[in-house]
């Protein structure tokens, strides 16, 4: 299926691994210039060198620093991309971390700041740098990478569920602000991805069974995500051919819609 997207410019933060990474070069093979950006240069750089491979013009692929809880390089982010590309046509984030997590009577206010710091008002500094780009071309696609505990939340993981909760809920409010204008924004929520967050919470829970990381995976989906009617982990491309689709010239009566990827981990049919 062809998209139709070709020349349009993608700004993708989380850029260098996971969702971030299959998105781009899935995007990248559409003929989408890409913005990569992260807060690892070198690993940044490693990313971008595999999005190029498959571009046809490696020019067509640029890397930008930035930590996303600045909002001056948030930024300074957006007025490169303004002077190399004219300006971006889709914003992709895919930047996250779990955050502060444990019994809620414990967590400090600092941490639930530093995880709504990147969870939350990343978004918010990213839609409010890049909404005025695409408002002024009059088109554009933001999707907002969000969860399954939005929807159904894990008793540890609090500040992070509702920052994913809040994520939904600022894509539903911007996709009425800026629909007029052929600016459609949707969120993209995951479940259990083979991503380095992920990677990171298995070699904990492998160190603390004493078992190795594939064991710690099997008794993290049998007795920590019961309901992912499919019982393993989901790839990064599973999710990356979602967002492509919903940036594309395929999905232009979707807006303001939470897309669920998620191999059926959400227990209820209406969330």
């Amino acid at each position: 299926m062809e998209l139709n997207i070709e020349g349009k410019v993608a700004v993708i933060t989380g850029g260098d691994s996971g969702i971030g990474l299959e998105t781009a070069k899935f995007l990248v093979k559409e003929g989408v210039k890409i913005v990569l950006s992260d807060i690892d240069k070198e690993e940044l750089e490693k990313a971008a060198d595999e999005v190029r491979a498959l571009a046809k013009d490696k020019n067509d692929v640029i890397t930008i620093v930035a930590d996303l809880a600045e909002n001056e390089q948030v930024v300074k982010m957006a007025e490169t991309v303004k002077q190399k590309f004219g300006g971006a046509s889709m914003l992709i984030n895919c930047a996250g971390a779990r955050g502060a997590a444990g019994d809620f009577l414990e967590l400090t206010d600092d941490d639930w700041m530093k995880t709504i710091e990147i969870d939350l008002l990343a978004a918010v500094r990213l839609c409010r740098a890049f909404i005025p780009q695409m408002l002024e071309n009059k088109w554009g696609r933001v999707i907002l990478i969000a969860s399954e505990n939005a929807l159904q939340p894990y008793e540890e993981e609090s500040p992070y569920n509702a920052c994913k909760a809040a994520i939904i809920n600022l894509s539903k409010c911007l996709s009425r602000a800026y629909s007029a204008e052929d600016i459609l924004i949707n969120t993209v929520s995951p479940a259990y991805v083979e991503t380095p967050m992920t990677d990171a919470m298995m070699e904990e829970l492998a160190k603390e069974r004493g078992t190795s990381e594939e064991e710690a995976v099997k008794w993290f989906v049998k007795n920590k995500r019961p309901y992912i009617a499919m019982q393993r982990r989901g790839k990064p491309k599973e999710v990356a051919s979602v967002i492509a689709f919903l940036c594309s010239e395929h999905a232009t009566y979707v807006n303001g819609s939470n897309v669920r990827v998620d191999g059926g981990a959400v227990e209820t049919a209406f969330g």
